[in-house]
């Protein structure tokens, strides 16, 4: 996962509504209009920032009967967090450089 597919993601979840929505999506697949009734957020509201959520790839639609409801997609949370993770992993080897430098002096 390069920055130029982390910028996109963080934007997204930036947003206190879309993390609503998508914490909200984790407990199970919803329609933006069940969204719209947990959320206080129209559904017009609710379709735009799934949108957003589908664009960055961490939901997706899939149509039951009539209606379309929304799954989180757990890989691109996955990627980001790894990705999270191997930047923390470097910092905390800086970090340990630097601390071994500055005992040594």
């Amino acid at each position: 996962m390069t920055t130029d597919t982390l910028v996109p993601v963080f934007a997204a979840l930036g947003d206190e509504t879309r993390w609503s929505i998508l914490a909200a999506l984790g407990e199970g697949d919803a329609s933006a209009s069940a969204l719209a009734g947990r959320l206080p957020v129209t559904r017009q509201a609710i379709a735009k920032h799934l949108a957003v959520l589908q664009e960055v790839g961490l939901v997706e639609p899939i149509r039951v009967g009539r209606e379309v409801q929304y799954r989180v997609l757990g890989k691109q949370l996955t990627d980001t967090a790894r990705r999270l993770d191997a930047i923390g992993a470097e910092w905390d080897r800086r970090l340990a450089a630097i601390k071994r430098i500055a005992e040594g002096l």
